[in-house]
């Protein structure tokens, strides 16, 4: 593990932000975090080699609190577990060049109390329903078995560093490794994980996950949901599986 977890003190929130050829989007990025009224968070950029203007940015930023690295990668997740092991702040937040901090950012990072509790909140673009608000894709709250259908919206999570201690991104799911790290922490009892309802980031709906499928996932998902969601949950999740089976559809 890295030193930055143990130290912990610096900063509240470390924002992490994985780049390779960012140059048309993290400016925007970091300007969104600079814009924001809450100041005690750093900003950590780990970069897998960008070849066009990424470093350049980079160089050129006055953000405060700001480190960064270049070097090649093994993806985004990699990066992701880099980020980690740099970040020296209690609370740690991921989001992409291509996302952007909205004012609930500010609001979320006034709410962060108990260092063993996962705060989360709503993408721009996805509201709560009314009536079942515990059944919006990507948005609402997320009990277990929401979890073992839908992955949660990363952009809109501020994790503990605590969790990082126990858990990290396995490289082998190469798109989905967030949702792999959201099932094990929801599924494990020492976290406590509370919503709030607030609209923390604007994101990029055609990124990464959003069109790839991830082969390994798809065949270790129900062992995962076993493991770490518990029999009840698991039997539920096949139900719902095979109910989609006889409808024709795919999942």
């Amino acid at each position: 593990m890295g030193q930055g977890l143990e130290l912990r003190k610096e900063y509240l929130i470390s924002i992490i932000i994985a780049t390779f050829n960012a140059g048309e989007t993290l400016q925007a990025c970091l300007d969104s975090i600079m814009a924001q009224p809450f100041k005690g968070m750093e900003v950590v950029v780990v970069d897998g080699g960008s070849t066009d203007d990424t470093i350049s940015i980079l160089e050129k930023m006055t953000l405060p609190g700001l480190k960064w690295r270049s070097e090649p990668d093994k993806g985004i997740f990699d990066a992701m577990n880099t980020g980690v092991d740099r970040a020296a702040g209690r609370w740690l937040y991921f989001m992409g060049s291509d996302d952007r901090l909205l004012p609930g950012f500010s609001e979320m990072a006034k709410k962060l109390q108990s260092r063993n509790t996962v705060y989360y909140g709503i993408p721009k673009g996805y509201y709560l329903q009314e009536k079942r608000p515990d059944y919006v894709l990507l948005g609402g709250k997320f009990s277990r078995y929401k979890m073992a259908k839908y992955c949660l919206n990363h952009q809109v999570i501020v994790y503990p560093a605590n969790v990082f201690l126990k858990y990290r991104y396995q490289l082998k799911y190469s798109v989905l490794a967030d949702y792999v790290l959201n099932i094990q922490v929801w599924g494990d009892a020492d976290f406590k994980k509370k919503f709030i309802p607030l609209e923390m980031a604007l994101y990029n709906m055609t990124g990464n996950s959003a069109f790839k499928k991830d082969p390994e996932l798809a065949r270790d998902k129900p062992g995962i949901i076993k493991t770490n969601m518990g029999l009840l949950v698991y039997w539920r999740w096949l139900f719902k599986i095979y109910k989609k089976k006889l409808r024709g559809e795919t999942f």
